[in-house]
């Protein structure tokens, strides 16, 4: 649908306000003008009534009359005595005694007429006006009342536009202050000055841009310490390929082949953990898979089940422990799993040979409890906020072993499930316990 002020689809808010108010003010002026036009006239009616009967009383209780009177010029006047004998006319038309007291209306000569008829002491007073030049009167006066009306109208639609105009200035304002800001100025919007209205919105934009300037910020740490850390894998894979060629066939070259594969698969795994960072990261809205209810049982059985070969080859206890009850959080399956498999993998890893494993599901409240415990060296409490920064391997247990990303996985999937991750000290096992709290669905 068409509306006035829409330029390219966009609906412009000052001209819909100018239409909107200049055409209450348009039909407001025609409905008040109709209303004092007719009041008008319903008024001079009522007045020249009031001029004819006051004529007649005044002839009646003897006012003098003379041909040459100029308050005659208006009015037809006849005047019979009580023998029916014309007494006195006026000049003009020669009116016909009227049957009906009080007011009435004849048309005599083509003329249409006015009639106001007295008796008073036997003598019948008749008073008459010309219907038309009363009504151009009339309409004279109705005009003059409904001029000003309409001479204040386009005053008013003036002043209207002007007031519209001072206050959308700020809206108007705070665009041109963002159509030539720079693309990587995301400051904040001033609000100094913005109306109480506006300042909601002003408020949103800020906050979203300071969304945005820690996301790009994110991003741009994100792809420095990405570079940083393929550097030096990918550097050992081309001084190994390097000295692939120089070796003779023998155990040599095999071991540098096995050390080239060792290393290409941590290059391989690198890469993986990269890309599950980065898509952990990402917006939850552009995900295509859809949000649903997930089963914490079902979850946790496929992660162990991928780490159970691992966990046998070490001689390590892998256990899981969940309720009798069906135990759901929203989220998505993906995801989550490769939050637990980061979970139970790092506890696998570090914990040492013949150790314990333990996966258990609580509900606790209006939240679901996931946890991970082990018996292994643990993460001094110092270290416990740190191990969250991408690419950060420790400086105790979990020193100097693999990519430094696994925790940040998991404290990125964690958010975006608003969820919270929370490292402690197992008191059942001494080693590391991590804490994944979820908000229930049931």
């Amino acid at each position: 649908m068409w509306f006035p002020g829409r330029e390219g689809g966009s609906p412009s808010l000052r001209t819909r306000l100018l239409v909107l108010l200049l055409a209450a003010i348009t039909a407001v002026t025609a409905i008040q003008a109709a209303t004092a036009y007719r009041a008008a006239l319903r008024n001079a009616d009522a007045l020249f009534d009031a001029q004819l009967q006051q004529f007649a009383q005044s002839v009646g209780a003897g006012m003098p009359l003379l041909p040459s009177d100029a308050r005659l010029y208006e009015f037809s006047i006849q005047v019979w005595g009580p023998d029916g004998l014309h007494e006195y006319r006026s000049r003009g038309v020669d009116l016909p005694e009227s049957g009906v007291l009080g007011f009435s209306d004849a048309r005599i000569e083509g003329v249409n007429y006015r009639i106001y008829l007295l008796r008073s002491g036997g003598r019948s007073i008749q008073v008459a006006q010309d219907l038309d030049a009363r009504r151009d009167r009339a309409r004279r006066l109705a005009v003059q009342a409904v001029l000003p009306v309409v001479l204040l109208a386009p005053l008013l639609m003036l002043a209207v536009w002007w007031i519209i105009r001072n206050a959308l200035a700020p809206l108007e304002r705070m665009r041109r202050q963002v159509a030539h800001r720079p693309a990587q100025d995301l400051s904040p919007l001033p609000e100094a000055g913005v109306p109480r209205e506006v300042l909601p919105l002003v408020q949103e934009l800020n906050q979203l841009f300071g969304r945005a300037d820690s996301a790009f910020a994110s991003q741009r740490h994100f792809v420095a310490d990405a570079a940083h850390e393929l550097r030096s894998p990918l550097t050992a894979l081309k001084l190994q390929a390097q000295a692939l060629r120089r070796l003779p066939p023998g155990p040599e070259l095999e071991q540098a082949v096995r050390q080239l594969e060792a290393g290409t698969e941590r290059a391989i795994q690198l890469l993986s953990q990269l890309l599950a960072l980065a898509r952990a990261e990402g917006d939850p809205a552009r995900e295509e898979a859809p949000w649903e209810a997930v089963d914490l049982e079902a979850l946790c059985r496929s992660a162990v089940g991928d780490l159970l070969p691992q966990a046998h080859a070490r001689g390590i206890d892998l256990g899981v422990q969940v309720p009798d009850e069906r135990i759901e959080v929203r989220g998505q399956f993906d995801p989550l799993h490769i939050l637990l498999r980061n979970l139970l993998d790092n506890a696998v890893k570090f914990t040492p040979a013949g150790g314990r494993v333990d996966l258990g599901i609580v509900r606790e409240g209006d939240s679901v409890l996931l946890a991970v415990e082990d018996n292994g060296p643990g993460i001094p409490e110092p270290e416990r906020q740190r191990v969250f920064d991408r690419f950060y391997r420790g400086e105790g247990g979990q020193a100097a072993s693999g990519s430094g990303l696994g925790l940040a996985i998991v404290q990125a999937i964690a958010r975006r499930h608003g969820a919270t991750v929370r490292l402690d000290r197992s008191a059942r096992l001494g080693g590391l316990l991590v804490e994944v709290r979820f908000p229930a669905t049931r």
